[in-house]
């Protein structure tokens, strides 16, 4: 769910532009969630634009610096999800094969862990302990703290990753190397860094941000709104799935292809709960209703996309652990190729070669309808998303007809549409 330019593809430009590419997202990145916020926050999701010395001193006046409240919430948060995932046992399921035909172990209990905060959470706030609304009145704060820990914590994984003797080196440039990391898969006596920030922290976070924003609209309200409950509910269920489904998370690109370093680490505990929670976040101060029909619409979309989603998805996942399954009850059709590895045509793979993205796009868009059209900025995930995976699909493209050369174009010869169906 994070975002960033891939190691595959990236490697195959030149050092400059791949270390001016690493510069600008680094520079770019960390102030864009910042203007976000802002402009939902204190602008009720008006994109402001600064035209005077003045007006952007009064605007960069309103990025805020960590409190105490803020960093102790924030690395307690982040060491019980730590303590979670040592000591709650769970299955233990083998990677993918390495480069060496090695496969690394993986502990499997996020279910439990997700449920487990879930309902920790949930008997704090009810208890009084904790306000409802924490996470919504620490919001800056709190983005200022995952800022520098992200940033420190991509110092670690560098410092790790080069002492490492299975470091992977991307590039001879230092600063490219702490962006795109120095590590395939950087552990700590067996804890499994990558996996971990990737699964756990961010994701977990977004679903208890946005059910802050919503106590937060019924604190502000006295109610909460159709359309809020759409997001959250929407949302919620996508982050269950992802954790109910949690051994297909070993066979996703990130897990098997990228290097953690700031891209991922960053990307994880910043971009995703503090940029996803976004339409929650508009919602809190436009607490506007929608008509039935409206609503049974967007629901239907969202489940829509989450069948071709997860569908697709569950696809693969199978296919790649179990080749011989079954798909739409029917044997799996597929491309040998010169390397080995079998390309599937059938089910889902045999309508676009990247059905899930449409899936993910159709749930986007129904994640940000129940926002209806007053401002733009609740379409940000939408257009995000849209430029993302065409950017992700066109990466994955290259790097596969890299890899299959004419197996590969006897692929894109059978499955020709690369995302939707008659159209792209």
């Amino acid at each position: 769910m994070a975002s960033s330019p891939l190691k595959n593809s990236s490697t195959a430009r030149s050092d400059g532009a791949n270390l001016l590419g690493a510069l600008l997202l680094m520079i770019a990145l960390p102030p864009l969630t910042y203007y976000l916020w802002i402009c939902v926050n204190a602008f009720g999701g008006e994109l402001i634009v600064p035209k005077s010395l003045e007006d952007w001193k009064s605007f960069l006046a309103r990025i805020p610096a960590p409190t105490v409240k803020a960093i102790t919430l924030y690395l307690a948060w982040f060491l019980g999800q730590t303590l979670l995932q040592i000591a709650v046992p769970g299955k233990v399921r083998a990677g993918l094969p390495l480069a060496d035909g090695s496969r690394l172990a993986y502990k499997m209990n996020d279910w439990f862990s997700f449920w487990f905060t879930m309902v920790t959470s949930v008997m704090l706030c009810t208890a009084g302990l904790v306000p409802a609304t924490i996470l919504h009145d620490e919001f800056g704060p709190l983005l200022t703290t995952a800022n520098l820990f992200a940033f420190a914590f991509s110092v670690f994984l560098y410092w790790m990753g080069k002492r490492s003797p299975q470091s992977e080196r991307t590039s001879a440039n230092p600063f490219y190397e702490y962006f795109l990391g120095t590590a395939l898969n950087p552990r700590v006596r067996g804890f499994d860094l990558k996996l971990f920030c990737e699964a756990r922290p961010g994701l977990i976070l977004w679903v208890l941000i946005n059910f802050s924003l919503a106590a937060k609209q019924y604190q502000l309200h006295g109610r909460v709104s159709t359309a809020m409950i759409l997001v959250v509910a929407f949302q919620f269920f996508y982050i269950a799935d992802y954790f109910f489904h949690e051994e297909a998370i070993l066979t996703t690109w990130d897990i098997k292809h990228e290097n953690f370093g700031w891209m991922l680490c960053w990307g994880d505990l910043v971009w995703v709960p503090f940029t996803y929670t976004l339409q929650a976040f508009y919602l809190v101060h436009h607490p506007h209703e929608l008509p039935v029909w409206a609503t049974a619409a967007i629901i239907g979309l969202n489940m829509t996309g989450y069948a071709i989603f997860r569908g697709a998805n569950i696809q693969k996942h199978k296919f790649r652990t179990d080749p011989t399954r079954p798909i739409f009850g029917k044997k799996p059709d597929y491309i040998e190729t010169a390397r080995g590895t079998p390309l599937l045509v059938s089910g889902w793979w045999g309508i676009s070669r990247h059905m899930n993205y449409l899936g993910d796009l159709l749930m986007a868009l129904a994640w940000c309808l129940p926002a209806l059209f007053q401002h733009p900025l609740p379409y940000f995930y939408l257009v995000y998303f849209v430029i993302l995976l065409v950017h992700r699909e066109r990466r994955d493209s290259a790097m596969c007809h890299a890899k299959y050369g004419k197996d590969w174009e006897r692929y894109c010869k059978r499955v020709r549409w690369r995302v939707i169906p008659g159209i792209y």
